[in-house]
């Protein structure tokens, strides 16, 4: 799907997308095509009650008076309140409408309206939400019917100052550019994405400018990684350490960059720890937080970012064999740290622990942000509608959760003390890999990667098991993958640390 932007005009054919304010007050351009169509949109506005709430939407088929297929309505509350969360996800309910209705090309018609955010920005926020939520994962549908397919071609945005919303979205394209790269790699099949294939797309970012290596077996045994090794020495999928840095700072001093982890299991049985049969069939999707990274990554180095970052993805599959890791293994960790492995199925932290102890003995970064899909109890706490966040700084905790809230990707904070630290003390070893009990399973977690963390490193956990993957349709989001994180993180990184 194509997106354009234009200087104001009034198409002859295909949709017209106009705006209503809350106590059903016209746009100009509504007025316009209400007094075009000989009062159809009052009418139509009065007949169905339309209020003018903020992301209601009115459809006017075959409207008298015009050659254009349909007029939508769209409900945009006070413009004076609308966010770039609300704005995103007004331009995503557009785009569905229109593809459910299988239209083929949109005009969306912008007016100057006083309070709020400019018409460009507008523009700008409005034609990404569409971006994503056009979004289709159907390489493998090779007996589509014709109907099923989506003919939705171009959104065209008519505004003055056309120029300015162009530039706005041109960054905005490749933060989707991202996002769409996070969905691809999480909704692929563990028979394509495996460590080694995984790091394979990795190294495509190259022509970005990001600098991609990657850490095999023989390397992270030198470096003493037994806790992630461990996880994946039951598979004939060789592990390996993704490292990927981008450096875009304009000032050579500033060197110290941001760091983001990632989980990236590529596939997760349980291991010896077997999980049910029902429902294994998403665990493709537990490399979930790696997949952020590695969006994000692309999104930041495609608008050019001026910041140093330093994305790091553990990748291994989780299997059961011969030479699997079995309950009750003990392993030494890069850190030093000795581990009791009493669930195979807790393999996440055990990766991640090895990925945040190498970030900060090689980068030594200003902070660390992690992601996983870590636990199934932040499901239990917090559902579908926020991931878990833990940090040991309060600062960025509150800069994270006000990124999550602009954009529309909640974070909820969870607690850490040292109450629940004592859960996972162990006698055979230095810690356990779980507390034993059911209670606060995501905090236990926490706790467990905190211990590899060093003293002063400002650091943040997004557990996303709840919110990567989506069985539901939402604004900005189709059914699947939904790249969470990687508009937060963008977002958070624009307005905190670059330069």
């Amino acid at each position: 799907m194509d997106i354009a932007f234009a200087a104001p005009s009034l198409p002859n054919s295909g949709a017209l997308v106009v705006g209503v304010l809350d106590q059903r007050k016209l746009t100009p351009s509504a007025a316009h095509l209400n007094k075009l169509t000989d009062g159809a949109l009052e009418r139509a506005i009065d007949a169905n009650g339309f209020a003018g709430k903020r992301g209601e939407l009115l459809e006017i088929v075959a409207p008298a008076g015009l050659n254009n297929s349909r007029i939508l309505l769209v409900g945009m509350g006070a413009p004076a309140k609308l966010t770039v969360k609300d704005l995103r996800n007004l331009g995503g309910s557009v785009a569905a409408h229109l593809l459910r209705v299988r239209e083929v090309k949109a005009a969306v018609l912008l007016d100057k309206l006083r309070g709020g955010k400019a018409a460009p920005e507008r523009a700008a926020n409005y034609a990404l939400g569409a971006v994503l939520r056009s979004y289709r994962f159907d390489k493998y549908k090779t007996k589509e019917k014709p109907e099923k397919k989506p003919r939705l071609k171009e959104i065209k945005f008519h505004l003055e100052d056309a120029a300015a919303a162009k530039k706005a979205f041109q960054r905005l394209q490749k933060l989707a550019d991202g996002v769409f790269l996070t969905r691809d790699l999480v909704s692929e099949p563990a028979n394509v994405i495996f460590p080694k294939s995984f790091v394979a797309e990795a190294r495509k970012l190259g022509k970005l400018g990001i600098k991609v290596q990657a850490l095999g077996e023989k390397e992270m045994a030198k470096l003493g990684m037994g806790s992630l090794l461990g996880v994946g020495q039951g598979s004939a999928h060789e592990p390996q350490l993704l490292v990927m840095v981008w450096q875009g700072a304009p000032n050579a001093k500033d060197k110290q960059p941001l760091a983001f982890v990632g989980k990236g299991v590529t596939f997760d049985t349980g291991g010896i720890s077997l999980k049910p049969a029902a429902g294994m069939e998403d665990m493709k999707w537990d490399m979930g937080g790696a997949g952020t990274v590695i969006g994000l990554m692309k999104a930041l180095a495609g608008r050019k970012a001026k910041v140093n970052v330093v994305g790091i993805c553990g990748l291994v599959e989780n299997m059961p064999s011969s030479t699997a890791q079995r309950p009750g293994d003990i392993v030494t960790s890069m850190s030093g740290q000795t581990i009791e492995v009493l669930n195979t199925d807790a393999e996440g932290r055990l990766v991640l622990a090895d990925a945040l102890w190498y970030v900060q003995e090689r980068f030594k970064p200003k902070l660390i942000v992690d992601l996983a899909t870590l636990t199934g109890a932040i499901i239990i706490s917090l559902g579908h509608e926020n991931a878990g966040l833990f940090s040991n700084d309060d600062k960025l905790s509150d800069q994270l959760t006000a990124a999550g809230k602009e954009v529309g990707e909640l974070v909820w904070r969870m607690p850490l003390s040292s109450d629940y630290d004592k859960l996972i003390d162990c006698d055979a070893a230095d810690m356990k890999n779980i507390s034993g009990g059911r209670a606060g399973g995501s905090i236990t977690a926490a706790q467990f990667l905190q211990r590899f963390i060093k003293n002063g490193t400002p650091w943040a956990h997004l557990d996303i098991a709840g919110v990567a993957w989506s069985a539901k349709e939402k604004a900005t989001v189709p059914k699947g993958g939904t790249g969470f994180g990687v508009q937060l993180l963008d977002s958070f990184v624009a307005k905190h640390h670059e330069k």
